[in-house]
């Protein structure tokens, strides 16, 4: 990109550059030069926007997290409407159907990066922790609502579920598992918590 000329919304387009490389060549390739390559700018804009590349990867995988609060949102929309199972197993395929899968493989492969992300966030690895509280969530309130049985752990199911649902698309090379494979697992995990 030529000197003096304005690029807008710099920290989006970078980030869009960095999930690219992300899910094109694994967090191993994610470097401040693949990135600012894949951007199409210089080295430089990168660092003028962040203190260094430890701190742009930390601000990715915070953006990436407040994209899992609007998909709570709209998971919550849906409380006491449809089957529980099936707004679970929608939720999980489009969490894990975006860059998801390959930003937690970016935060257990960077120790720095994991160590900024402490400083925001304290406890659990970033975006799997959020997924899995936005589906507590949820459940609580179909809990709340009677859908579920009332004695139904949420804090239990919230995070297999999460599990369950990482390991069906953990490997990022991969087909993705179909619809079809997400629901049963759903079903399996909810089935004594379903209320008749």
């Amino acid at each position: 990109m030529p000197t003096g000329v304005a690029i807008r919304d710099v920290r989006e387009q970078l980030f869009e550059a960095a999930e690219r490389v992300l899910l094109r060549d694994g967090p191993s390739a994610l470097t401040s030069r693949a990135v600012t390559t894949e951007a199409g700018c210089a080295k430089g804009v990168l660092h003028r926007h962040f203190a260094d590349f430890d701190a742009f990867l930390a601000g990715l995988v915070l953006d990436r997290v407040a994209r899992i609060e609007v998909q709570a949102d709209a998971l919550c929309a849906r409380v006491g409407t449809g089957a529980v199972a099936d707004h679970l197993a929608d939720a999980l395929i489009e969490l894990f159907g975006s860059v998801a899968v390959a930003v937690i493989g970016l935060v257990t492969s960077r120790d720095e990066l994991r160590a900024r992300l402490r400083e925001a966030r304290p406890a659990g690895v970033p975006v799997l922790t959020d997924a899995a509280n936005a589906i507590a969530a949820y459940l609580a309130a179909e809990r709340s609502l009677g859908r579920l049985a009332i004695d139904a752990d949420v804090d239990v199911l919230a995070p297999t579920l999460i599990g369950a649902a990482h390991l069906l698309f953990a490997d990022r090379t991969g087909t993705p598992p179909e619809p079809a494979a997400v629901h049963k697992v759903v079903a399996t995990v909810l089935a004594g918590a379903v209320a008749g």
